[in-house]
């Protein structure tokens, strides 16, 4: 694959047979050469887990401290009373049966679908259309709910999904280039520090495989993990 010059830059400038302390890596990393737009700081792991196995599967939220600067927008499937909350809470889109139709006819406009329980029985029937796109409200991650005042402020702030995929990998955003050091740094951190929260009990051996930072067009650098797992106790 032939890469571009700033690409080829950024490579020369890290040593790929280094692990770095994660300080140094956000460091290394944003002031490399930069895109023409802020760029999505990412966050790579590899788990010791085997996601085929109902009791390894490693999934949740975590509120990122700082947000991914991502202006998110948020549907929420409701009616009655529940409708004034989820607007006053700053939800995109409130409503129903509308709703429910528009999405059937390939609408997409949102990055995060809240519903209440009573509408589960109309919604579950989107199970095959959102599902695939991760979109799918799920009470697990807190995305099928009364309290929907909560969840839309929640995910208006920074509150992503972690999923581990079939290669055991877990791929999430934590930020922006343009983000100040500290604050990805604490974002890093808590996410880690929530994946050590949901190591599945049946998992044996190393939990944390490898751990990469990336930005959206530059390569990853890989984390000394050991150095990260001890600064996180």
């Amino acid at each position: 694959m032939k890469r571009g010059k700033k690409y080829v830059d950024s490579i020369a400038r890290i040593d790929r047979s280094r692990e770095y302390p994660l300080d140094e890596a956000v460091e290394v990393i944003q002031n490399l050469p930069k895109a023409k737009f802020d760029e999505t700081f990412e966050f790579s792991a590899r788990l010791g887990v085997n996601p085929k196995h109902a009791d390894q599967q490693v999934r949740g939220t975590v509120l990122l401290p700082h947000g991914t600067g991502k202006d998110v927008k948020v549907l929420v499937l409701t009616r009655g009373e529940k409708e004034a909350e989820a607007k006053e809470a700053g939800a995109d889109y409130v409503g129903s049966n509308e709703f429910i139709e528009k999405i059937t006819g390939g609408w997409f406009d949102f990055d995060v679908a809240i519903a209440t329980p009573d509408m589960m029985g109309e919604v579950g029937k989107l199970g095959r259309i959102l599902g695939p796109r991760g979109l799918m409200p799920n009470p697990k991650i807190g995305t099928v709910t009364f309290d929907v005042g909560k969840a839309v402020k929640d995910s208006k702030a920074g509150k992503i999904e972690y999923r581990v995929d079939k290669g055991s990998n877990i791929h999430v955003p934590v930020g922006r280039v343009s983000f100040e050091k500290i604050k990805l740094i604490e974002n890093i951190k808590a996410l880690m520090l929530e994946l050590l929260r949901a190591k599945p009990a049946s998992a044996k051996g190393k939990y944390i495989l490898s751990v990469y930072i990336s930005t959206t067009m530059g390569p990853a650098i890989k984390l000394d993990a050991p150095w990260l797992l001890n600064e996180l106790r």
